[in-house]
């Protein structure tokens, strides 16, 4: 199958908007992987991206069977949200350039600008479109009170795009019963979520140099939406443990940063100083060792859609008491591979670490269910497999309007 993704922000060579550079759960990541995935289940592959560096080339091999193609469309360099949607008409006009002369079997559009692009460039063509948003303005909006990383005109777009394709992708039962909030008929909407590298992310390997005491691990960006201050509030009913927050700028550059800042004061009011390090930016490389290091990954951002670092935590054997709601709620069998908490309730998440930490077999029950768990449901070979069953669906269901 000839298969084109389009993710006007897909670049190689600069992170998604809104996101640290090394942040594991960076939905770019998540695109590439799933590129090489379908590669290597033998098809061909083509990534279409804005072209936002000066030194990109036009076309460049990815993986076996994968190729990205960086177009020109505004200038080479990486641009807010509300500065991109005027550049789509022209990274649409040369898919639709492309596309005439040679037709993919199917089109997956990821992010409301890709599904714009996708859906202008496919007018000419008869090729379905799929599409996954990635995160919905709509339920951005309920969370935080406005959609980040787009222009207002996005909650209209992102619901006419889902209404105009052959297929949407959720990455999890909050995000279809969303979606069919916006009128796209459930039978159009397919469960998808994002996977995780299981011979990445395995139980058994190196492990990260750790004290004696009990350790929380945190690994989120430095914003006030990562909840990381409901974190060190529960730390401080949580006694002889230690927390480890993983993630944000370089070390080097915490100091400056205005969240880190703001925490530190928090910890220090709490009295808990020599019980919370900082790691800072942490490599995908490191990430492993230090996942299998911790007693718990503890997860507490409002709105989570994708969920990566808790899949990857729980590939690890490492449990997650994560925040109820958004991807967790489908990846966490509560009680079974980890613990879901009602979000924004330092008293209660610090309640039921004490638990677990007080029950050392229930946590190690809790690792070895989860890394099943991760192995079954979300290696990226399933994710693949259950891609290409909506992509088949989309072009059987196209065949007869093009006879």
């Amino acid at each position: 199958m000839r298969i084109a993704l389009v993710a006007e922000q897909a670049s190689q060579l600069t992170p998604p908007r809104g996101t640290a550079a090394a942040d594991p759960g960076s939905q770019a990541l998540g695109l590439s992987t799933l590129a090489r995935t379908l590669g290597g289940l033998g098809h061909q592959v083509t990534i279409y991206a804005r072209k936002d560096a000066p030194a990109l080339s036009a076309r460049a091999a990815v993986a076996p069977g994968v190729t990205i193609e960086h177009l020109a469309a505004g200038p080479a360099a990486k641009l807010p949200a509300d500065r991109v949607l005027p550049h789509m008409a022209a990274f649409s006009g040369q898919l639709a350039q492309r596309w005439r002369q040679a037709i993919p079997d199917v089109v997956h559009s990821h992010f409301w600008t890709g599904g714009l692009a996708a859906l202008a460039a496919t007018r000419d063509v008869r090729v379905p479109v799929v599409q996954t948003f990635h995160s919905l303005g709509t339920s951005e909006q309920r969370h935080y009170g406005a959609p980040a990383g787009g222009p207002e005109a996005r909650l209209r777009l992102e619901a006419l795009i889902a209404r105009s394709v052959s297929a949407v992708l959720a990455s999890s039962s909050g995000e279809m019963s969303e979606l069919a909030r916006l009128g796209v008929p459930r039978d159009a909407i397919r469960v998808v979520p994002y996977g995780v590298d299981t011979a990445e992310f395995l139980p058994n390997g190196p492990v990260a140099r750790r004290s004696g005491r009990p350790r929380l691990l945190a690994v989120a960006p430095l914003t006030e939406r990562s909840g990381l201050d409901v974190i060190v509030r529960a730390m401080a009913e949580v006694p002889r443990c230690e927390l480890i927050i993983a993630g944000g700028p370089p070390r080097a550059q915490m100091s400056k940063d205005p969240v880190y800042r703001a925490l530190v004061r928090l910890i220090m009011t709490l009295g808990i100083g020599d019980r919370v390090v900082f790691t800072g930016q942490v490599s995908r490389a490191r990430m492993p060792a230090l996942l299998r290091s911790a007693d718990l990954l503890v997860h507490t951002a409002l709105y989570e859609p994708f969920g990566m670092v808790p899949l990857e935590a729980m590939a690890c054997g490492t449990p997650v008491v994560a925040a109820a709601g958004g991807s967790h709620q489908d990846a966490i069998v509560d009680g079974t591979t980890g613990v879901l908490v009602r979000p924004g309730q330092p008293a209660l998440l610090a309640r039921r670490i004490r638990q677990l930490l007080a029950s050392p077999m229930l946590l190690q029950g809790y690792g070895i269910a989860a890394a099943d768990r991760a192995r079954a449901r979300y290696s990226w070979e399933r994710i693949g497999q259950e891609t290409l069953a909506v992509y088949e669906r989309s072009v059987l269901r196209r065949s007869p309007a093009m006879a």
